[in-house]
């Protein structure tokens, strides 16, 4: 296995990188889709956010109202820090759980980690920290035109993470998705290309590198 840790921004374009490493065999393993796994009906997130924040954040169709939640945790600190808590542990313990799994195959196993800078900056036991970098306003104004934030939300949501250097600072391969699909495809396959001169990743890793469960970096 050859494991790799991809990070970047809100907006950054990230899942388009994720999504064109895994149509060139990739296997991915990714935060939110697990977030969205805990966040489902009957799960137990799902009933501690409910128990929490009553039926406002449960939509008509009986799952989790996003928007609503959002609205709540990204106007209000010690709400997000509530729910990071109750969050991050079980994503991190799910991740490790199926890199375990892939561990001894000879795959790419790209983990998808939008907060790797607040969940303290290690490399989660990855070779390479590949990072999406896209400028501030650029990664704004696709929020707004695709999907459909308000100004506000997307400036709050960016206040929330980490910053554009502070990723950058992480990087052993950057990405920039400012340009056209057609530049990101050349950069996502030079990325694939580079992935597969990197050693075969030590897996499991020392007890430090995954050992990372604290609070989120303030912003």
């Amino acid at each position: 296995m050859i494991l790799v840790a991809l990070t970047g921004g809100i907006g950054s374009g990230k899942s388009s990188v994720s999504e064109r490493l895994v149509e060139r065999g990739a296997v991915l393993i990714d935060a939110d889709a697990t977030v969205r796994e805990l966040q489902a009906p009957g799960q137990p997130v799902f009933i501690w956010m409910v128990d929490r924040w009553g039926a406002t954040v449960v939509g008509d169709d009986g799952a989790l109202n996003r928007q609503a939640v959002a609205d709540i945790v990204f106007n209000n600190a010690d709400e997000l820090k509530a729910l990071e808590a109750v969050i991050h542990p079980e994503v991190r313990r799910r991740m490790t759980a199926r890199i375990s799994e892939l561990a001894s195959s000879d795959s790419v196993v790209v983990q998808d980690l939008p907060l790797m800078v607040e969940w303290g900056g290690g490399r989660r036991g990855a070779s390479a920290v590949i990072v999406v970098d896209t400028p501030v306003d650029i990664a704004i104004s696709r929020l707004m035109e695709f999907r459909g934030f308000s100004r506000s939300d997307a400036e709050a949501r960016m206040q929330n993470q980490a910053s554009r250097n502070e990723r950058l600072e992480l990087a052993d391969f950057v990405i920039d998705n400012s340009g056209t699909l057609e530049g990101l495809d050349g950069q996502v396959d030079r990325c694939w290309s580079w992935i597969h001169t990197l050693d075969p990743t030590p897996w499991p890793p020392p007890a430090d590198e995954l050992q990372q469960d604290h609070e989120p970096q303030p912003r």
